[in-house]
């Protein structure tokens, strides 16, 4: 289970903030974030078994972020499927997040394994989900929103029950609005928070920064996408937040540098 947290439209410098743990199989081989595409440019990291992408961002100031819904829900993922991480590379070819999901929406769902997918950009934002073949979409509203692999804001989550309020009172502080190095300092701290209570959907430890053997957090990002279009700071820790450390990490180029 992957962790997803967006701040939309709440700091006045910064009207898009993300702040995302990836978890996966340690074996699975992926790149840190790299060109993923030159017309838009696109910035994100790149999954080397299917070359798709769990989180990136063009130079529109569009941001795209994949997570992978519960399996227990509908079954094990199916590999003949198309890879969700090629759908959102796909949608970081729109300028704007509108059309992007309405391009999600016209996708067969059963083509794909069950997904939740964030698109923000500075039209809007929104979450498309495929629960089982049936894709739907939710317009965000400005403020903090956390998602996971069940529906943005589920409180049925124990990730999201314990982590919500924590990220919320980094949303209030006014020095942050003002500072976002220190906005970046505490969400770091955060993502590698490992606080753990079991999920009583699976009985698995559920905790921000996961170390589960084999499996865990692999990676964490933070996207600072400014109010002017060349204003865009991007870090990233290759390895769980909690040892590696942030560090700057590629931007798109501005619009109308082609």
């Amino acid at each position: 289970m992957c962790t997803l947290a967006i701040y939309y439209r709440v700091f006045p410098a910064y009207p898009i903030v993300v702040a995302a743990n990836r978890d996966e199989y340690l074996e699975r081989p992926a790149l840190a974030p790299t060109t993923l595409g030159d017309h838009p440019h696109i910035v994100g990291g790149k999954d080397l078994r299917a070359s798709g992408t769990w989180l990136g961002l063009n130079q529109h100031g569009m941001v795209a972020g994949l997570l992978n819904r519960r399996t227990a829900d509908y079954g094990p993922a199916n590999p003949n499927l198309r890879s969700r991480g090629l759908l959102c590379l796909d949608v970081l070819g729109y300028a704007e997040a509108a059309p992007a999901a309405e391009f999600v929406a016209s996708q067969q769902g059963a083509a794909y394994n069950a997904f939740n997918l964030l698109l923000a950009g500075r039209d809007g934002a929104y979450v498309t989900y495929n629960r089982g073949g049936e894709i739907e979409i939710v317009k965000l509203t400005p403020g903090l929103h956390l998602l996971t692999n069940a529906d943005v804001n589920d409180f049925e989550c124990p990730r999201i029950s314990r982590a919500y309020g924590r990220f919320a009172e980094l949303g209030e502080r006014e020095d942050f609005a003002r500072d976002p190095v220190a906005l970046r300092g505490e969400l770091g701290r955060l993502l590698a928070d490992h606080s753990t209570q079991l999920d009583p959907r699976s009985g698995r430890p559920n905790a921000l920064c996961m170390h589960l053997g084999s499996y865990g957090t692999r990676s964490s990002s933070l996207i600072f996408m400014g109010r002017e279009s060349h204003t865009v700071e991007h870090f990233y820790a290759a390895g769980p937040p909690c040892t590696a450390p942030f560090e700057r990490a590629a931007i798109p180029r501005q619009a109308g540098q082609d």
